[in-house]
């Protein structure tokens, strides 16, 4: 192991066993601001909420990421736009494995969210799929394919349940002080 991933590890651990559940959303972020490749004006992370390899996440301004959700920035990236809701236990995984693999490889790709876009309770991104502005993904869902903007999908698989307006204003401010 070198230095470089070591240090990675650490810090990692760090921020998963001790400063993810501190009752302190301003030393939270803090901590993030230092260890993610990018943490947007008035995001808000809750308690909980497990980091792997924080250079390779990328959050825009407002972003509220709820209690114990995952973002997974092992091998590539996530990157999300502006006012982007995820919902509490939301899972964002950047790497898995090829089932089709004698030797059990590893499959992934980078994760990317566009603006307004709201990720609902317990849903799981896989790797490798991109979120069009202004979307929603239903509570429990599994996005295994890209989803378009401003649409409205559910399910496992998500499969396209409904549209959503392209007329959205709202800016995200949520900043709750001891979650």
């Amino acid at each position: 192991m070198n230095a470089k991933v070591a240090l990675g590890s650490i810090l990692s651990y760090i921020y998963n066993q001790i400063i993810s559940d501190l009752p302190s959303r301003s030393l939270r972020m803090c901590y993030l601001r230092a260890y993610l490749g990018k943490s947007g004006e008035n995001t808000s992370v809750q308690m909980g909420c497990k980091i792997l390899n924080g250079k390779r996440i990328e959050l825009g301004e407002r972003n509220v990421i709820n209690f114990g959700s995952l973002l997974d920035g092992r091998c590539y990236r996530i990157t999300t736009g502006s006012d982007v809701s995820i919902g509490p236990e939301a899972s964002i995984l950047t790497l898995g494995h090829d089932p089709q693999s004698s030797e059990f490889s590893d499959r992934g790709g980078d994760v990317v969210i566009g603006n307004q876009v709201w990720i609902a309770y317990r849903a799981i991104i896989l790797p490798g799929v991109t979120i069009g502005d202004g979307a929603v993904v239903g509570a429990g869902s599994v996005v295994t394919k890209d989803v378009e903007p401003y649409t409205i999908v559910a399910g496992n698989p998500a499969r396209l349940v409904g549209k959503r307006t392209d007329q959205l204003n709202y800016k995200l401010h949520y900043q709750p002080w001891l979650i």
